[in-house]
């Protein structure tokens, strides 16, 4: 049954196909974190071990809101690995293992990519679809990038 929540049908659909390139990004990024906590090695490797996977149990909540959020605006969610590496701009790189310092530097790429990304989609879904409810919901979600990130940059700095 169709949503009857003040949102036409064409820009439900819009700001839902934002969410789905969210979403493949988001899972990209949580299999690139589980990744780095599978393959940290070093002197901080419990330390790092454990951030790690704090960073992509966070991301695991973010994935299911996001596709959930695309479920409440009437239309389907991404859900398979060749649907999200198709729309994801965030990159995976396969076979590379790099010192725990390049992980965390990845990563923080990687968060501040979805964060550029974000602010735009807001405002998208703000002010182009008409849908305050998905632009408040990525603000929060930009929030916990944000955070996430700034603790990526206190390790680097550390």
């Amino acid at each position: 049954m169709k949503p009857n929540i003040h949102i036409s049908d064409s820009n439900r659909k819009g700001s839902a196909a934002i969410l789905n390139v969210l979403l493949a990004d988001e899972y990209v990024l949580y299999t690139k974190t589980r990744n780095y906590h599978w393959h940290v090695t070093g002197p901080h490797f419990q330390e790092y071990h454990k951030f790690f996977e704090s960073q992509y149990e966070a991301l695991d909540g973010i994935i299911d809101d996001v596709a959930e959020r695309t479920r409440a605006l009437g239309e389907k969610s991404s859900a398979t690995l060749s649907e999200f590496l198709g729309q994801a701009r965030v990159k995976e790189h396969p076979g590379e293992f790099p010192s725990a310092q390049s992980m965390i530097g990845n990563l923080l790429q990687d968060h501040e990519k979805i964060i550029q990304q974000l602010r735009e989609d807001l405002t998208d879904c703000a002010e182009k679809y008409q849908d305050a409810g998905t632009s408040d919901f990525l603000t929060g979600l930009m929030e916990q990038h944000e955070k996430m990130a700034w603790m990526l940059r206190a390790l680097l700095e550390g």
